[in-house]
């Protein structure tokens, strides 16, 4: 039995959209992570009173998943949210472009039911997505210059739309923001207006004396990270022993400690040699790997908040989260409308 609640948050499982499989390799909704947003639905559908407001996230490649019908799957997602009785909100959002610690790209969704006061509030998408929605009022955007409001229906059953979304017959394209209100899509490329200060990576160090000793790189390992972390252009061979081209343009090593970081990964753990693992220069000159705590900071936990697994858990988990100052901020502004729109 599903217990009655006002307000369902969720991130369903974004394997098949993330930024580290190519969107060529990408199984979309119809991956074996992406059935899992099947699951949201149905918590929603067999509720005994649905709830009034959803607020769920993914990748920002959500929005053009699979790569052979781009943006399919969000049509999906939104089409039965509409059938499930909901007016939606989304927006792609990068934390750092506000001020947080951490480049990290996500989709933040937002549904109310239509009979509450946020829905009918929305009636002027353009208005509410520019400047008097919640995500909006959170986080400020501006539209972006040389471009117009895209309006379109997304028509058919469930199954015609997985069929033909984004082919001739039904083309269309969610841009980063946007409302779906009965269906009708309204979609507004914006960037960020943001004025505040910003969180930079060295920052948010630990002391070098605090720093365990495991986490620094030795002396004699440097050249397997500088290499994994260089630019290469070379001759390799497959299993199978045919040779091809490989080439790779090069990251920053170490790190820069003026900027926002690059986003945490799930393999930021443990101490072997990687090209994505972040690495910082210290004040004495060594190198080292990032602890769980400079992990934490990045998404904005507590300190020790993932305290009582192992370092390489605390680090998969991190690059699992979210940067929670968006969910924060927006969770505020929700509050606020609530109490406020009638």
């Amino acid at each position: 039995m599903i217990p009655r609640h006002d307000l369902l948050v969720g991130g369903f499982p974004c394997q098949d959209y993330s930024v580290a499989t190519t969107l060529k390799r990408s199984g979309g909704i119809e991956g074996k992570k992406g059935v899992l947003w099947w699951q949201i639905y149905r918590i929603i559908a067999e509720s005994r009173q649905k709830p009034k407001y959803l607020f769920l996230e993914n990748v920002d490649r959500l929005l053009r998943s699979p790569a052979q019908q781009r943006g399919r799957d969000f049509a999906l997602i939104l089409a039965s949210l509409s059938d499930l009785g909901y007016v939606v909100e989304w927006r792609v959002i990068n934390a750092a472009e506000y001020g947080m610690p951490q480049r990290r790209r996500r989709t933040y969704i937002l549904a109310y039911r239509k009979d509450t006061a946020i829905a009918r509030a929305t009636a002027d998408a353009a208005e509410w997505i520019l400047h008097t929605g919640t995500i909006a009022k959170a986080f400020p955007v501006h539209i972006k210059e040389d471009t117009v409001t895209t309006s379109f229906h997304i028509n058919g059953a469930l199954d015609e739309i997985s069929a033909e979304f984004s082919t001739d017959k039904m083309k269309a394209k969610f841009e980063n923001a946007g409302v779906m209100a009965d269906r009708l899509v309204t979609t507004i490329a914006t960037v960020p207006h943001y004025e505040g200060d910003h969180l930079l990576l060295g920052q948010l160090l630990l002391p070098e004396k605090d720093v365990p000793e495991a986490f620094f790189i030795p002396q004699k390992d440097l050249p397997k990270w500088e290499y994994l972390k260089g630019g290469k252009q070379e001759i390799r061979k497959s299993a199978e022993g045919y040779e091809y081209k490989y080439s790779e343009g090069s990251m920053a090593f170490p790190d820069a400690l003026n900027k926002p970081s690059r986003t945490i990964i799930t393999g930021e753990g443990g101490s072997g040699p990687s090209r994505f693992k972040h690495v910082v220069q210290t004040a004495s000159g060594r190198y080292r790997r990032l602890t769980p705590i400079e992990l934490e900071r990045l998404n904005m936990f507590p300190d020790r908040h993932t305290e009582g697994v192992s370092d390489s858990r605390r680090a998969f988990l991190m690059g699992n989260a979210l940067v929670t100052g968006i969910v924060e901020k927006i969770g505020i502004v929700l509050l606020h409308h609530i109490d406020t729109i009638k």
